[in-house]
């Protein structure tokens, strides 16, 4: 699509702010260095951030042979955002103030069967009430809610076009959440939320070329190329959970067979471990995290069933990941979200060691295969990113507009400064 003049603004606000965030304090000399915007209009744009209350200035620094040069920093108080990790087996809400600093937490599980769009509607609902009241963050503040749900999803419309684990097709999931919630929502889905976070903060900061792949009950890879998030056409670049590995093998829900996600994901883990022990006290049949939990935990123990259960993942998991490096040869691959956290340093040597059997010699040479090392939930943390987004393209159109993809509550709901919270049904993890 082309891009209009108000779009680049955008995005040069957007590149400016992430780097201040990155390096914070710094100055207009540094930040025009690291964008490579000229200073004029990196001067401009600070201004713009600090009449926004997004920056401060915090004071000077000197320059060899010049004036000193003014630093300014990330304004945390300036607001607030929130980062919905909406998963398959569980709803995590992280409240972040503007240097993506975590202020508060909370998650929801989800049981089998409990996953219509109402019900994951109510867990969201619940938990954003929950993180607004334990910040005390008065809801003026919060400047939007990056939303992240499997599938394919329309950005533009609010949309989850297709969750084949839960069956969801074309569910208006921001209209039904802007029932309940007054704040500006943006929608995506967690390999680019992932890969966001890891572009900022983690282990793809600095690359050009990354991929990041998501391990958990599904499974995919979001792909950052060339320094920037790559979303394809139709914003569904990245599901490489669902390219075929076995041919004819297992079912999978998208329909296929065969499929990465049938074998590395959290299930496909659980079938891997029941063919080598169908009994085994580690099978938890109803409870995925439970399972992954003794799986690393046994692991950890030495138990022998375990060690080959991980060391069959890795094994179908590395040919799928030398797909990737041969395919498009990225300076590093990073495994990401539950799975990948609690199975650690034993699937990724494994994981390793089964890639340099299928990779081409001389990409995995250039190819680094590492951890995650964000400490919190990657996907909050990208939604959070979003959510960002959203609000310095709204400050660029104007307080009364925010793009095709925000919405916002009817008005009768925006009486509230936050969502109404029933406190029997929030389970939350202390404030950071």
């Amino acid at each position: 699509m082309k891009r209009t003049s108000r779009d680049i603004r955008t995005a040069n606000r957007y590149g400016v702010l992430r780097q201040i965030i990155a390096r914070s304090p710094t100055s207009r000399q540094e930040l025009a260095a690291a964008t490579g915007l000229s200073l004029a209009t990196v001067a401009t744009l600070v201004g713009e951030l600090l009449d926004l209350g997004m920056l401060t200035e915090v004071g000077f620094e000197d320059s060899a042979g010049g004036r000193p040069r003014g630093l300014v920093a990330v304004n945390a108080s300036g607001g607030a955002l929130i980062g919905v990790d909406i998963a398959e087996t569980y709803v995590r809400v992280e409240l972040f103030d503007l240097a993506l600093n975590v202020l508060a937490r909370a998650r929801e599980g989800m049981c089998p069967g409990g996953t219509l769009p109402e019900q994951v509607v109510g867990h969201v609902v619940s938990a954003v009430g929950s993180v607004v009241t334990q910040a005390g963050v008065e809801g003026a503040r919060v400047l939007g809610v990056g939303v992240s749900v499997p599938g394919q999803v329309d950005r533009e419309t609010g949309t989850s076009e297709y969750a084949p684990n839960w069956d969801w097709h074309d569910v208006p999931l921001l209209d039904l959440l802007a029932e309940h919630i007054a704040y500006p929502l943006h929608l995506d889905n967690p390999l680019r939320a992932c890969a966001v976070a890891e572009l900022w903060f983690g282990a793809a900061r600095g690359r050009g070329d990354a991929v990041v792949v998501n391990l958990g009950t599904g499974v995919g890879a979001g792909l950052v190329l060339g320094g920037g998030l790559h979303r394809g056409v139709s914003n569904s670049a990245g599901e490489w959970g669902h390219t075929t590995l076995v041919l004819d093998g297992r079912p999978c829900h998208c329909g296929d067979r065969g499929c990465v996600e049938t074998y590395a994901g959290a299930p496909g883990i659980m079938l891997n471990l029941r063919e080598l022990s169908p009994d085994s006290p580690l099978l938890h049949p109803e409870d995925q995290t439970a399972t992954i939990d003794a799986l690393a935990r046994a692991v950890a123990a030495g138990d022998p069933v375990a060690v080959q259960a991980v060391r069959d993942t890795a094994r179908y998991l590395g040919a799928a990941i030398a797909n990737l490096v041969n395919l498009l040869d990225p300076e590093v691959v990073v495994l990401s979200s539950w799975v990948a956290a609690a199975l650690g340093e034993p699937l990724l040597r494994e994981v390793r060691e089964a890639v340099a059997r299928h990779a081409l010699k001389r990409p995995l040479a250039g190819t680094e295969i590492v951890l995650s090392p964000i400490p919190t939930d990657p996907v909050c943390l990208g939604a959070a990113t979003f959510a960002l987004e959203g609000a310095l393209s709204s400050a660029v159109r104007g307080p009364a507009a925010g793009g095709p993809a925000a919405r916002r509550a009817a008005p009768a709901a925006r009486t509230a400064s936050a969502p109404r919270t029933d406190p029997a049904r929030s389970r939350t993890a202390p404030p950071a």
